[in-house]
């Protein structure tokens, strides 16, 4: 990294500034986090400690890698902290959704859809989950004779992607609207493109880029405004999450969710449960693939947990490696990498001075590697997901889904059905890579995917 560190210390007795680099000017810091994001945050880590400030000129920003501290901010003081502008780039197309709405917006919104997501509720959708997992398992048998190699996270997202429109609105996002899917993948890399390009033109701009991505949006309004407009004059109630969402009110108003708000709960729901799971089904068999003994100790618990049939919601307390494995590659490959909070008010953190409106960015990729929480951090061990284990660390040590007020409401919805998939992906198929010396790199986007893909090769069992 090139950088100047700089400490300045205030000799009215106040605390001194924390330490970290310096940049003249930010297309610098653009540039190292464009072609390294992760080792940037590991190396600040790493010289600096555990706060670190990163000035960009006259502008500071803190970056927090200590459990406690993270604590400090998505819990304890938690109400001093707003999502920030990073954030508020993705609300042209995810609105004011749980993840992107803030205060009495949030907390009204979050009342009206926790029990939608209550953990009996979502159970319900075991069944779709495997239905789709079975399709995409069935589309492996010719090439699994033929020893045909395909790309896995091609697979998984496309899998995840008819997971979620079945289970939100009884929509097959890979059959007839295909469409839908793709213009949601048009939009789900424009977010990325916005993320990652502090002078990216605004969208009202005719750029190309802001053109495909206008379109792309209309498409899916259209489909979900539709969607919501048939509901409300049928009252058809398929039971999936939209009809739930539909009928929720709140316990003290009365008032339920306006065609607008559940527009944006919709793509909040889409983009958070279709990306993520996708990503950790891959990393996960990534990792399989290179640990044959943890493998096999997964196949011998997924053979004496249901052998041959289908499994449902009330196999998962006997899937517990399993879950242990999927919790152990959202350690070492968290879909969500960095996250902000931009401070309301001043605050102090370890002694050092938090201006109100400065950045304030935390890091799963680096907690989750902390040496002082994770013995061997870069080492795949399922055991530490025992539940003695998990009792006696801290919990904001891991956060692969948030935590405090803001943790993400469909934490138990994905680990479930990636559970669910990695069992019958195990009972069916040894997934191979067809180039096994190849170490894969990660790709830094909204999630963390592998670089080229995953190409495998399939044998049945």
């Amino acid at each position: 990294m090139t950088a100047r560190a700089e400490v300045v210390h205030d000799l009215s007795g106040a605390p001194s500034e924390a330490p970290g680099p310096f940049f003249w000017e930010p297309f610098t810091v653009a540039r190292e986090m464009t072609r390294d994001p992760l080792g940037m945050m590991e190396r600040m880590q790493r010289d600096y400690g555990d706060v670190v400030r990163l000035r960009v000129g006259p502008i500071a920003y803190y970056t927090l890698f200590h459990p406690e501290h993270i604590k400090h901010v998505l819990q304890d003081n938690n109400r001093n902290y707003v999502k920030g502008p990073i954030v508020g780039r993705a609300k042209v197309l995810i609105g004011e959704g749980l993840f992107s709405s803030e205060g009495d917006l949030w907390r009204c919104q979050r009342r009206l859809a926790q029990p939608a997501f209550h953990r009996q509720r979502i159970g319900a959708f075991a069944d779709t989950m495997t239905a789709c997992g079975h399709d995409m398992l069935d589309s492996w048998h010719g090439m699994a004779a033929t020893g045909a190699s395909f790309d896995l996270m091609a697979e998984t997202s496309r899998v995840t992607l008819r997971i979620v429109g079945k289970t939100l609105f009884s929509l097959d996002l890979s059959g007839d609207a295909a469409t839908v899917g793709d213009a949601f993948l048009i939009a789900l890399d424009y977010l990325v493109y916005r993320a990652f390009n502090l002078v990216a033109a605004p969208v009202r701009v005719p750029t190309p880029r802001n053109l495909r991505f206008r379109r792309a949006l209309r498409v899916l309004d259209d489909v979900v405004m539709r969607i919501i407009d048939t509901r409300r004059r049928t009252g058809d109630d398929p039971g999936d999450l939209l009809s739930m969402l539909l009928a929720a009110r709140d316990e003290d108003t009365g008032k339920g969710m306006s065609d607008r708000q559940l527009r944006d709960e919709i793509m909040t729901f889409v983009l958070a449960g279709h990306e993520t799971t996708a990503v950790t089904l891959g990393w996960t068999w990534y990792l399989l693939g290179r640990h044959p003994e943890i493998e096999e100790r997964l196949r011998d618990e997924v053979q004496r947990a249901i052998g041959g049939r289908t499994p449902g919601f009330e196999d998962l307390p006997a899937l517990r490696y399993v879950r242990m494995v999927v919790e152990e590659a959202l350690r070492l490959y968290p879909p969500l990498w960095a996250f902000g909070r931009q401070a309301v008010g001043e605050d102090r953190i370890d002694g050092y001075r938090i201006k109100a409106g400065t950045p304030v960015n935390l890091s799963p990729w680096v907690t989750h590697r902390h040496p002082g929480f994770w013995e061997e951090p870069e080492r795949f061990d399922p055991e530490r997901f025992t539940p003695e284990r998990v009792a006696s660390r801290h919990r904001f040590a891991y956060l692969p889904f948030s935590g405090g007020p803001r943790l993400c409401i469909g934490n138990e919805f994905a680990l479930m059905e990636a559970t669910l998939l990695v069992a019958m992906m195990a009972q069916r198929y040894r997934i191979e890579p067809v180039d096994p010396a190849r170490r894969v790199t990660p790709e830094v986007r909204l999630t963390i995917r592998p670089l080229g893909g995953l190409p495998v090769r399939v044998r049945a069992v």
